[in-house]
């Protein structure tokens, strides 16, 4: 009998349950190969000749560019079409990521992204990666963004755009849950399995395994076991 379409329902996730990623026999050497062939410059330029197909070799060169181009990359990767970057070169992935359809990573020069194992980016996803840390197990929702820095907006009769840029830490505790088109501002910190409302801005620190949602992002409460709307119950799991 099918499901009533009227009713909510549960079923199993998918992304980050494999405790070991394998990547094929050939994937190391590959991502090798192109760093030694083409350079920075060169895989860049090489990434966009696959950076929006959906076929098996798309697929895997994007993969092997962003493996052969960050600082780390671990195994799993899965990099979907139109997914962009600027300096990878100070990227540190790890383990069974996976970074969504046209979602854009814009690093620093002199930046730090850290990217945790088992963390689920959404499409269109945007960070200002100059000071972030994403630790393991993260989902983050479509459309949500980090912004790592501002503009001082002084001198006040310098046009803003002009005025220095400041840079703060970005922090994504484990577990954490990130909202569709949620922005997270310079400085803060959400917690450990904490849960961020959709379109949720966040102008100050979320504590651990609570819930903040609104404009500008405040708490709501505190997760619990049983609350359908933060955590499923155990009856169901296997």
């Amino acid at each position: 009998m099918s499901a009533n379409p009227g009713e909510a329902r549960v079923v199993r996730a998918v992304h980050g349950r494999s405790e070991k990623p394998a990547d094929p026999a050939y994937q190391a050497g590959l991502a090798e190969e192109l760093r030694q062939s083409y350079g920075r410059a060169g895989l860049i330029e090489l990434y966009g000749r696959f950076s929006t197909g959906d076929g098996v070799v798309d697929t895997m060169m994007r993969k092997a560019i962003w493996q052969a181009i960050t600082r780390r990359c671990g195994a799993g990767l899965q990099v979907a079409g139109g997914a962009g970057f600027k300096h990878p070169e100070t990227f540190e992935i790890g383990d069974s990521v996976f970074i969504g359809a046209q979602a854009y990573i814009q690093g620093r020069y002199d930046g730090t992204c850290v990217i945790g194992d088992n963390v689920w980016i959404g499409p269109m996803a945007y960070f200002d990666a100059r000071h972030l840390v994403i630790e393991d197990s993260v989902g983050w929702g479509p459309g949500a963004k980090v912004l790592g820095s501002t503009h001082t907006a002084l001198p006040i009769d310098v046009p803003i755009i002009r005025t220095d840029l400041e840079i703060k830490p970005v922090r994504i505790c484990a577990e954490a849950d990130i909202g569709t088109n949620a922005t997270i501002l310079p400085g803060v910190t959400i917690g450990k399995g904490a849960i961020v409302g959709a379109g949720a801005v966040v102008v100050s620190d979320v504590e651990p395994f609570s819930v903040a949602a609104g404009v500008p992002a405040k708490f709501i409460r505190w997760r619990s076991e049983n609350d359908p709307m933060t955590n499923m119950s155990r009856e169901g799991r296997s």
